[in-house]
């Protein structure tokens, strides 16, 4: 019995004993070890601002924090970003900075506080019964030519800003990019649910129209052209150029601005400027950001020259091409019942627009609207 009561030696299990320790450089303590904010780039100003710190550098560049250069390529052996893929240089592509600052919280405010006040502008018009005023000639300028214009805001962001923003060299320029994608896209949406909105809500209103205008109306195969032409075009910094600095300008802001928030208010209409008044914001946004891009590489100590030079054959290429597709447009401006407007007087403000945008960037303007 006292045999029985011995207890036998546990068994031992050959498991690995675990050594918790520090890394070399964790464990150490540095002037900025607690800090929140980032040092590895210059700020624009004299701190960094949040845009920045959660912005600059978060996509590594074997130029700069990226020692073992690019980790991944596409099948033809093209790695990373090239810098190739835009005629334009720099000594630098990451000194750009969104002016805008756009970040993810920005975004979704900005965003919401846009659906915000368009979705309000419709409750009100609707429960004012504002869209019995409006004059059927109207009516059909807004179910044909309005709603025609969300296909080209469409375009120009799934197949020119989205593609765009991939193929540029740093996350800033790609951020800056991206916006004004989600914007042109946002906007393009706002315009079909409009749409869809008057369908139910006006007699006779017909809220198919607007594709085979766009498809077949002699007045959009221009402007329908172009978009499909820059949609084409490889070079991301000239789809961007051109879309912000020459088409914006001659065309979307000459249709936008310069007819449908001139013409609208007489016809009894309050609720389409407000959905154009957005789309207006957003483009003013990205043509900051082009101002900024393109100002930035026609100062370029060592490529600006160049630089300038590449810009002004893109005017000299694209110019005619949108002046041709917002001269086509004129006549929605004699459709109306009541005229506010004149067709002229609309293209000369897009012409001083241009003017503005091509002076901010110090580039020469094309004699198309100079002369």
């Amino acid at each position: 019995m006292a045999e029985d009561t011995i207890q036998k030696p546990a068994k031992v299990r050959s498991v690995p004993i675990t050594h918790f320790t520090d890394s070399e450089a964790g464990a150490k303590e540095f002037p900025s070890s607690r800090s929140r904010s980032y040092n590895y780039f210059e700020p624009a100003k004299r701190r960094a601002s949040v845009y920045e710190d959660v912005t600059v550098d978060v996509q590594p560049d074997p130029e700069r924090h990226l020692t073992q250069g690019w980790v991944y390529a596409f099948a033809d052996g093209t790695s990373g970003y090239p810098k190739e893929w835009t005629q334009l240089k720099s000594s630098d592509w990451h000194e750009f900075r969104d002016p805008n600052e756009e970040w993810n919280m920005t975004i979704f405010r900005n965003a919401a506080n846009t659906v915000r006040q368009v979705a309000q502008s419709l409750a009100n018009a609707k429960a004012a019964g504002s869209y019995a005023g409006w004059s059927r000639s109207w009516a059909q300028i807004v179910e044909r030519h309005v709603s025609a214009w969300a296909h080209v805001e469409h375009g120009l962001g799934l197949h020119v800003y989205t593609p765009s923003q991939r193929d540029a060299p740093t996350n800033m320029i790609n951020n800056a990019l991206a916006v004004g994608a989600v914007h042109k896209l946002r906007f393009a949406q706002d315009l079909i649910l409009y749409n869809l909105e008057l369908t139910e809500l006006i007699e006779g209103f017909d809220g198919s129209a607007h594709v085979d205008v766009f498809q077949n109306d002699p007045i959009w195969q221009k402007t329908r052209e172009t978009v499909e032409q820059i949609t084409g075009t490889r070079d991301w910094a000239e789809q961007f150029f051109v879309t912000a600095v020459i088409f914006e300008p001659l065309v979307g802001e000459l249709f936008r601005s310069g007819f449908v928030m001139q013409a609208a208010a007489p016809q009894g209409d309050f609720v389409t400027p407000t959905l154009m008044g957005a789309g207006e914001s957003d483009c003013a946004r990205e043509q900051k950001g082009a101002r900024a891009l393109f100002s930035m590489l026609t100062q370029d100590p060592e490529f600006g020259a160049a630089n300038k030079a590449v810009m002004e054959g893109w005017l000299e290429k694209w110019t005619p091409r949108c002046l041709e597709a917002g001269r086509q447009l004129q006549p929605i401006w004699s459709q109306v019942s009541e005229k506010v407007v004149r067709f002229d007087d609309s293209l000369a403000r897009s012409f001083a627009r241009m003017n503005d945008l091509l002076n901010d960037i110090d580039i020469t303007a094309p004699k198309e609207i100079t002369a």
